[in-house]
């Protein structure tokens, strides 16, 4: 069987996301999420919060730069990838996801304007869209989901009794 590193999460943003840019001009952006996971504490149920940083590269980090504020709940779908490097003597390491779809969902803070309604909006790649482009990164514009056809729905009508 093949290796697989996938990864898909839900979070809100820690910080505001940081723009930066590479030696050879290649947009970076960078920014942290938190993810609730609820656990039970004896007869209480309590979050545990987990933090993540995301990594998303190129004119799609550019373009989504000015809606991820802190608090924007984003959906996530990428890869992990290690960073290794040495620090005074000590070898260190830093686990990061590269996202290679990114999804604003609804909520965020009050004040955040934007994105902030019912609806999401996708960039990246999704599963419904070949992976295209010269540089081997998925399409960066907006997407819009359509769901496969021949599925289960296709051809009825609204007479379902529940």
């Amino acid at each position: 069987m093949a290796d697989l590193n996938h990864v898909v999460l839900i979070g809100r943003l820690t910080r505001d996301a940081e723009l930066k840019y590479t030696a050879n001009g290649q947009a970076v952006c960078k920014f942290s999420i938190a993810v609730n996971r609820r656990k039970k504490n004896g007869d209480q149920w309590v979050d545990e919060a987990n933090f993540f940083d995301i990594v998303v590269w190129g004119r799609q980090g550019e373009s989504l730069t000015q809606y991820l504020i802190k608090g924007k709940q984003v959906g996530i779908d990428g890869e992990l990838r290690q960073d290794r490097w040495e620090q005074d003597g000590q070898n260190r390491s830093k686990v990061e996801i590269v996202a290679n779809y990114l999804q604003l969902l609804g909520g965020g803070p009050p004040s955040s304007g934007g994105f902030s309604g019912g609806t999401g909006t996708s960039y990246g790649q999704s599963p419904y869209q070949e992976r295209r482009g010269g540089d081997g990164f998925p399409d960066r514009g907006p997407v819009t989901r359509e769901p496969p056809s021949g599925g289960v729905g296709d051809g009825f009508t609204d007479d379902i009794p529940f």
